[in-house]
């Protein structure tokens, strides 16, 4: 498989359970690939201390970057921010639980030889509750019928891009709706876009807030937004 250097990318809001096992296994990971990474958090403004805990990490290691929001952007904001810093030739983004075992990483990074992005989607049925189930595939379907995104499931915790695919794109989303901006704006320039299906690990630590009603109501406003205005 190609060496590239690689820019890992961690959006993160009150992660302190996490933070430890996380960046040793993107430390990890990162030198089986690569002699050139950087490895991004994000703190969406956090309350728990998550980005003190970061920074004191990052002063031990120059390969760990630490950016600090100073108001909570509904995850969105957190991962433009994280590209838009990242330096190396391709960008690893990956949910800071770290659900996608590493072998599953490595092996999505080797399609990208022949693509210029790598989106994974679940090989199980990640939630069980009916709630997520069913708000999952609506949203899906409704990024398939507004954008025409062939995408099996646009919010999926692993993508892989290759640097280039971010220098014409000007992302402008507060929200999860963010990637689904990313995988439309980069089929209008006719990136090639492949898919990639794993079994995730279930989250064991902290709790997913991106079901939360403030972010699925910002979620869809940014949706009629870019449908109407691009």
């Amino acid at each position: 498989m190609k060496r590239y250097s690689i820019s890992f990318v961690f959006p993160m809001f009150n992660e302190t359970e996490n933070i430890s096992q996380t960046i040793n296994r993107a430390s990890e990971l990162a030198k089986e690939l690569t002699d050139d990474y950087e490895i991004i958090v994000v703190d969406d403004a956090s309350t728990d201390g998550s980005a003190e805990a970061v920074e004191t990490i990052a002063v031990r290691d120059y390969h760990i970057k630490s950016i600090r929001l100073k108001v909570n952007s509904k995850i969105g904001g957190a991962i433009r921010e994280g590209f838009k810093n990242a330096s190396k030739e391709v960008i690893i983004y990956t949910d800071f639980d770290f659900p996608a075992k590493e072998d599953d990483i490595k092996k999505a990074l080797s399609l990208l030889e022949d693509a210029d992005i790598v989106t994974s989607y679940s090989l199980a049925i990640k939630h069980l509750r009916l709630k997520r189930i069913i708000m999952s595939k609506g949203y899906n379907f409704l990024a398939e019928f507004l954008f025409g995104l062939h995408i099996q499931d646009i919010n999926a915790g692993l993508k892989i891009f290759r640097k280039k695919v971010f220098e014409d794109i000007n992302l402008k989303s507060s929200s999860p709706f963010i990637y689904t901006e990313i995988f439309a704006e980069a089929a209008k320039k006719n990136f090639k876009i492949r898919q990639y299906g794993l079994i995730f690990e279930i989250r064991k630590k902290e709790i997913s807030r991106v079901s939360k009603m403030s972010i699925v109501m910002r979620t869809f406003y940014d949706m009629l937004v870019y449908r109407f205005s691009r």
